[in-house]
């Protein structure tokens, strides 16, 4: 940690530098089109809200259908009568997510998926407040939406975005680590929170064009963990037992 402080130091003009530059070039992608609110599916009733980032919101993609969203409601409809909420925005950090909770609709939630981290990473939100952030939302989504499960999506491998140049690329993806290790030791301790790790690689083939968000199998893989989860946990199918 030491040695990468040094680095980030040392280094500070030409990031700086490359930072701009990135800025530069990034592609503005808009959030897609479609439904964010709704029902889908058939089977015993299942409330589920995304909140997040422009990876939440399914920045990469042309439809929500391609996004988080779609795959996850897809992917859980024959099982369940799916309503959905999605309350996200580009750019947006943990904190912002906390100022949007009393505009969110009224739960309870069966599972609620947050997607957070890397624009607290990009915009140097220390890791200690982002750690009280996340915990502060973490309680908020239980105490006051009533959610069973919360999925925590991982912070994804930033070291491989095709967008940010070398040294950047390593620098900021070493900081995107260093919170994605935090954050598993925070869900650890919450016996209704799941961690759910990015580990597929990135690169141009499955990124979107502006090389910084995911592509349509991205978010195939990343809903399909989500599913997996909800699947893993019979309870959140059964209302009745859930509930009681």
């Amino acid at each position: 940690m030491i040695v990468d402080l040094a680095a980030r130091v040392g280094l500070f003009p030409v990031l700086a530098a490359q930072a701009v530059y990135a800025k530069s070039r990034a592609l503005a992608l808009p959030e897609p089109p479609g439904e964010r609110s709704g029902q889908v599916g058939d089977g015993p009733p299942l409330r589920i809200l995304i909140l997040g980032d422009s990876s939440a919101a399914g920045v990469g993609v042309e439809m929500q259908d391609q996004a988080l969203l779609g795959h996850v409601t897809r992917g859980l409809s024959p099982v369940a009568s799916v309503s959905f909420e999605l309350i996200a925005k580009t750019g947006a950090r943990t904190g912002d997510v906390l100022e949007w909770l009393p505009d969110v609709p009224d739960g309870p939630y069966d599972v609620v998926v947050t997607a957070l981290g890397v624009n607290d990473v990009t915009k140097a939100v220390p890791l200690r407040r982002w750690l009280h952030q996340q915990e502060t939302l973490i309680t908020r989504l239980r105490q006051d939406f009533g959610a069973r499960r919360i999925v925590v999506s991982g912070l994804p491998p930033v070291s491989q975005f095709p967008l940010l140049p070398q040294p950047l690329r390593w620098t900021v993806g070493r900081r995107a680590e260093m919170f994605d290790r935090a954050l598993v030791g925070l869900v650890s301790s919450h016996d209704d929170c799941v961690y759910l790790k990015a580990d597929m690689e990135l690169d141009h083939s499955n990124m979107s064009p502006d090389g910084f968000h995911p592509g349509p199998e991205v978010y195939a893989r990343w809903a399909e963990k989500v599913v997996a989860a909800v699947m893993a946990d019979p309870p959140l199918l059964d209302p009745v037992e859930g509930r009681a």
